[in-house]
């Protein structure tokens, strides 16, 4: 006998386990009652129930889970705004508003909405060399890409100044033109320096797309120029965008063991950043030696991970590489050359058709910091499969590429 899953069933769940972790309350039954009241309401007056990230509510008896006052009856409805459930990131676990709920399955007047900021030839060649590898836009239409690239801005930033704050709402996307930015974290109270950007990569898209506070701060260390995409015209086309794609692949990432160390919310976002790419029987993925950009699960087919000794690079001797791994679906590679800052120490090939799911350093950095200490541990487990194929190691503690 089989049970059919009532629609929308998981989504619900999801959203009320989420809050339930994350307000610990003393009396659930109560806590759930509230919940689920509220939620009907809204939806009674209008609201959609899409996704987590979506459920507009205020909670009675003066519990609020946006941690902000509660609105009197006296104010303009017109005028007020939805209370929305803050997804948690590791960064930062306090709760925000951050102005309107968005839904993106609404259909909008796209040609209403749609901003356009002059440019040269020059500046508009420069803003798409800095646009070519970021994930959030390879999956645009020619259409919507072209929307994008006419909304953007540029600024010019000076050495020392705060692009972004942790803590605050956000109001735009940034696509970094020229210049260094260090990374902030507020841990504990402490500032901390988590990492750089260096004249390439985004950011500034969470808080954009989960309506929660900045999660990092961002300091120009060079004079440079940035790119910014206003936070309408991102989560028109970008979150809308996003959204079917994460109806494809939430159910697959919540499934693989390595990821069981985030939280749903977490684990919802790595769907948002991640890029698919397919390659052909035989096409090489990465290759030995090569700087590491991107991290690769793999969603269908087999992926074989070969090496070389150092004595025969050194030698330039022409041997085959020794296969010392292969990877199939839910599986990773790629992780340790980001893990460890090393070139890569294997090459990886496709074996059969293969689709990859595949996310840049920075998304990798940024969101799956939680899941670190369970891809060190794997190193010593590497290096003993060195052992046995070569009977040393060979000082190389990425032989997963």
């Amino acid at each position: 006998m089989s049970i059919e899953i009532p629609e929308g069933l998981t989504e619900l769940l999801q959203s009320f386990t989420v809050e339930v972790l994350r307000k610990q309350p003393g009396d659930l039954l109560e806590f759930a009652l509230q919940y689920f009241t509220q939620l009907k309401e809204s939806q009674s007056q209008g609201a959609t129930f899409s996704h987590v990230t979506d459920i507009p509510f205020r909670l009675n008896k003066g519990v609020n889970f946006a941690d902000e006052p509660m609105q009197t009856d006296s104010e303009d409805d017109d005028d007020e705004e939805e209370f929305v459930a803050p997804v948690i990131n590791r960064f930062s676990r306090r709760a925000s508003v951050c102005a309107e709920a968005y839904n993106p399955d609404e259909e909008e007047d796209e040609t209403e909405s749609r901003i356009i900021n002059p440019k040269t030839d020059e500046q508009r060649n420069r803003l798409q060399e800095a646009c070519k590898y970021i994930l959030f836009f390879k999956n645009l239409d020619q259409e919507q890409m072209s929307q994008v690239l006419d909304a953007m801005f540029e600024k010019l930033v000076e050495c020392g100044e705060h692009i972004i704050d942790q803590g605050d709402d956000g109001d735009n996307f940034y696509v970094i033109d020229r210049g260094t930015y260090d990374i902030y974290v507020k841990i504990d109270g402490v500032e901390k320096c988590v990492g750089a950007y260096d004249n390439h990569g985004s950011f500034g898209e969470l808080a954009l797309m989960y309506n929660t506070p900045r999660a990092a701060t961002i300091i120009a260390t060079s004079t440079g120029a940035i790119w910014c995409l206003d936070r309408a015209t991102f989560r028109r086309i970008i979150v809308k965008n996003n959204a079917k794609k994460r109806r494809m692949y939430e159910n697959f990432i919540e499934s693989l063991p390595f990821l069981k160390s985030l939280e749903l919310s977490e684990r919802l976002k790595v769907v948002d950043v991640i890029d698919t790419k397919m390659f052909n029987d035989g096409e090489r993925i990465i290759h030995q030696g090569d700087e590491a950009e991107s991290f690769f699960i793999v969603e269908s087919g087999e992926v074989r991970i070969t090496m070389k000794t150092k004595s025969r690079r050194k030698l330039n001797v022409n041997e085959a590489s020794i296969e010392i791994a292969r990877c199939s679906r839910g599986q990773y590679f790629g992780e340790l050359a980001l893990v460890t800052n090393k070139p890569r120490a294997a090459s990886a090939y496709a074996v059969g058709d293969v689709k990859c799911l595949v996310m840049d350093v920075q998304a990798f950095e940024r969101l799956l910091g939680p899941c670190m200490e369970i891809m060190k541990r794997n190193i010593a487990n590497y290096e003993e499969q060195l052992v046995a194929l070569f009977g040393t190691n060979m000082d190389i503690t990425d032989s997963r590429a």
